[in-house]
């Protein structure tokens, strides 16, 4: 009888192939479905800085006042199912002291609203789903997963236009590591506003159809390599108003040379991004490492114990009996009768 392979083996050799399958498809497979961008989103930031601003009521512009920037995105979860992409309403508010904390959000000194549909993988815009207004670019509200160190073409909402981000190293946000990227904004014109003519150096006209400029003095995002999630944002916004055809500036409408995140708003985006990021290392990483590991030990631990089980079973049970004496010969017969 030969001895077959112990069960044990048998079991240990099954989970250690599992494993090593299992390490490629968490990588390949899992990881690229868990980085998508969520579409239960509920968000919201906040800008601070000291700049000019144009009182209306006093119709002319004020220095040294703070300007709060408050930013609330919330994911349409129903037409984000509907569509397969990341659908964001986000609601932009600029307010001075005088109009905060405010009811109503349209008596703040700036306030918009916006759809933003991109690709929940990509980041990239998709322009479907009643999106407005028509985007472009690599990034805006965040970056795409995986970040790497190259420069990104951002969305500047004000400036409807894109703006090129260069990679400028590394930078620490409440002790969280992220990758910093910078750029400005050359002065554009970015519309038109009917106003008194005397408003921009015209007294005798009595309306006039300005043109409204922006620039911007600095871009500064600091982003979470992993999930794209920006840790920090510091922005430079200058509006202006000029006559018609002129290339002076008439007016300050917003002139913020530093308008960055508050502590709060760093906070809360550097525990998401660790919270985001270490699940997708666990996913990506660790668990695939785990499973490798793990499998590659298990199926050495197989193999061997077959290999033990086969050279004991190649043993027949001949070889494996205890001599017998040998058949006593005629002459000692005859000797002992």
């Amino acid at each position: 009888m030969r001895r077959s392979g112990s069960p044990f083996a048998f079991i240990l050799l099954g989970v250690g192939v599992f494993l090593l399958v299992l390490a490629p498809m968490l990588v390949w497979y899992v990881k690229p479905r868990a980085a998508v961008n969520p579409i239960d989103i509920d968000v919201t930031a906040v800008y601070k800085g000291t700049g000019s601003y144009f009182d209306v009521g006093e119709t002319e512009t004020l220095s040294g006042e703070q300007i709060t920037v408050t930013q609330r995105v919330r994911g349409d979860v129903a037409e984000s199912e509907r569509s397969g992409n990341a659908v964001w309403d986000v609601v932009t508010t600029v307010d001075t002291e005088k109009s905060l904390p405010a009811a109503d959000p349209h008596d703040a000194l700036d306030f918009s609203t916006a759809r933003w549909v991109t690709d929940r993988r990509t980041n990239k815009p998709v322009h479907c789903c009643d999106e407005q207004p028509y985007h472009e670019g690599e990034a805006y509200l965040k970056f795409p997963f995986d970040v790497e160190k190259r420069s990104y073409q951002w969305w500047d909402s004000t400036g409807d236009t894109t703006v090129t981000l260069s990679y400028q190293g590394t930078q620490e946000i409440k002790g969280y590591k992220g990758y910093v990227f910078t750029g400005k904004v050359a002065p554009m014109q970015a519309g038109t506003r009917q106003v008194p003519g005397a408003l921009v150096g015209l007294p005798d006209t009595p309306q006039v159809i300005a043109e409204e400029w922006y620039s911007n003095h600095g871009v500064k995002l600091v982003v979470d390599q992993a999930t794209g999630r920006t840790l920090y944002a510091q922005l430079g916004p200058k509006r202006t108003l000029r006559a018609p055809g002129s290339d002076e500036d008439a007016v300050t409408l917003l002139d913020v040379d530093k308008l960055s995140f508050t502590d709060a708003t760093q906070q809360f985006a550097v525990d998401r991004a660790e919270q985001d990021s270490g699940q997708l290392r666990t996913v990506g990483v660790t668990a695939p490492i785990g499973a490798a590991s793990a499998g590659l030990l298990s199926t050495i631990a197989a193999v061997v114990l077959l290999v033990r089980g086969r050279r004991r079973g190649g043993e027949s049970d001949e070889d494996r009996a205890v001599p017998s004496e040998p058949a006593p010969t005629a002459e000692l017969t005859a000797a002992r009768r």
